[in-house]
């Protein structure tokens, strides 16, 4: 019941714009399912259920997975657009943003989830990126000038 319950969730929210609990509450009941607040609640938990900007400018539940493809897309676009130049230096990588960008492209090299790299850390227009494996660094390189290079 509970699968059935949360399949149908996942269905009504990629058909409909579903903004608050109790529009999902109404749906899911047209459907047959009588649930509590207290069950949606945790159906929301249990699903990672994220809210998104919808394109009416309202919020509306979403599927935290397709939401963070668009996010990674987002975050990949601001690499491009904000960075300037990568170079390797020792145990790090060092990337150089315009002013005032490198909290955003650091942000989208953390969440690209590359093994070899441990984590970033950002100013106003640099990003130190700490490597995992000393030697590993021109690999770093060459993945985020292959990101600069990639279409906008």
């Amino acid at each position: 019941m509970k699968q059935g319950r949360q399949s149908m969730i996942l269905e009504l929210i990629d058909s409909h714009d579903v903004e608050t609990q109790d529009e999902l509450s109404t749906l899911l009941k047209e459907k047959g399912f009588e649930v509590t607040q207290a069950t949606i609640s945790r159906d929301i938990k249990e699903l990672k259920l994220i809210k998104v900007q919808s394109g009416n400018g309202a919020y509306k539940y979403a599927a935290s997975g397709k939401e963070m493809m668009g996010k990674l897309d987002i975050f990949k676009r601001v690499f491009r657009d904000t960075v300037i130049s990568v170079e390797p230096a020792s145990s790090l990588v060092v990337v150089r943003t315009m002013a005032g960008s490198a909290n955003a492209a650091a942000e989208a090299i953390d969440e690209m989830d590359i093994p070899e790299v441990a984590g970033t850390l950002a100013g106003d227009n640099t990003i130190f990126v700490a490597i995992r494996n000393e030697g590993t660094q021109n690999k770093i390189v060459e993945i985020l000038c292959g990101m600069l290079s990639a279409k906008k």
